[in-house]
């Protein structure tokens, strides 16, 4: 990495360990779900990590639990957070926890390291991320073309914002040596490395673009929050935020991965069926950060990317497999068996 990448990651490192041991420790006391330990009659309690818990993107995990549905299905579901997609990964994977809620592409790359991980709900069927540039550098970026000599914030170094902006640069005639991409979380953290010219641009997510574009920090530079968006910007659809386990578990534990696709499927329908308002209404009141008009905005600015039935969108996953090969060597040079990286067996299951 470079060296401005560096050491303005470890400048916001501090930071972001701080914020992710808090949320950890807030959303393991209050993200529980008040059913006892029923699970699949052996007393399983699944814990599910989310790549950011107040993200718009994972809005499904934690309305679920709000609606009721982990209940109703006879779950304890444990809801922990981290600030980006690829600490999610990385805590499914050591076996901390059962389930992750990320972005797909994940199990691709996972896929290549030796690893059997699969998606077995699918939440949406666009990225739902946008790349926003500060304002003092939006007439120096115009597009990723521009990218070569920038600070481009992501999540984290290997998450989905990070391969997301390698392939967006690529695609564009920008190799991934000539830019700078710094770990700058979400939220608070990313704004400030925008305000403070820590990053020239980023990609993140709702509701930290609808701040951002509150306090005219920035611009939006992509969106990619509806297919429209997908499309454009990656040529086909993107399926990204979904709720993906190790394959050896959701063989072992079917009862248990059907219910919790029972659960997910009726709030993608409950989504499809209510506005930005009812919904952001069903969540914490800290998540609104004491603006709910703005967070009620943010939501029905990101509600495009959700499907309504949890299922793998048609060519979602060769776009995926598309984007990765073309800056990630241990993809490209790799046979990816698209059929294992994702399952419909148990939302086909739900739908019924």
């Amino acid at each position: 990495m470079r060296k401005t990448a560096r050491y303005a990651s470890l400048a916001v490192s501090g930071l972001l360990a701080l914020s992710s041991l808090t949320a950890c420790a807030n959303d393991a006391a209050s993200s529980t779900s008040a059913a006892g330990s029923k699970g699949d009659g052996k007393g399983t309690k699944v814990k599910i990590m989310v790549g950011g818990l107040d993200k718009v993107i994972y809005l499904p995990a934690m309305l679920t639990q709000r609606l009721g549905y982990f209940d109703s299905e006879g779950l304890d579901v444990e809801l922990l957070s981290e600030p980006a997609g690829v600490q999610a990964e990385t805590a499914l994977v050591s076996g901390q926890v059962q389930g992750a809620v990320g972005f797909y592409d994940h199990t691709l790359d996972l896929q290549t390291k030796g690893k059997s991980v699969e998606s077995v709900v699918q939440f949406s069927h666009a990225p739902g991320e946008v790349e926003v540039v500060s304002t003092k550098k939006a007439g120096d970026i115009t597009s990723p073309k521009d990218f070569k000599g920038k600070k481009l914030g992501i999540t984290g170094l290997g998450s989905s914002t990070d391969f997301l902006t390698k392939y967006l640069a690529v695609k564009n005639g920008v190799k991934v040596s000539d830019f700078s991409p710094i770990a700058v979380g979400a939220g608070p953290t990313f704004i400030s490395a925008l305000q403070q010219g820590s990053i020239d641009a980023g990609m993140t997510t709702d509701p930290t673009v609808a701040t951002i574009l509150d306090k005219k920090a920035g611009k939006v530079l992509l969106d990619m929050r509806t297919p429209e968006g997908s499309q454009k910007a990656l040529g086909g659809p993107y399926p990204s935020s979904s709720l993906y386990m190790q394959t050896d578990w959701v063989n072992s534990h079917k009862d248990t991965v059907q219910k919790l696709a029972n659960a997910f499927v009726k709030t993608l329908k409950w989504m499809s069926t209510h506005s930005a308002s009812e919904i952001a209404a069903k969540m914490p009141a800290d998540y609104s950060q004491g603006n709910k008009t703005l967070y009620a905005e943010a939501i029905k600015s990101t509600l495009p990317m959700f499907t309504d039935d949890g299922v793998m969108p048609k060519d979602g996953p060769e776009t995926v497999e598309k984007v990765l090969k073309a800056f990630n060597p241990n993809i490209k040079n790799a046979k990816v068996d698209l059929s294992k990286t994702y399952t419909t067996e148990f939302v086909d299951k739900a739908a019924k």
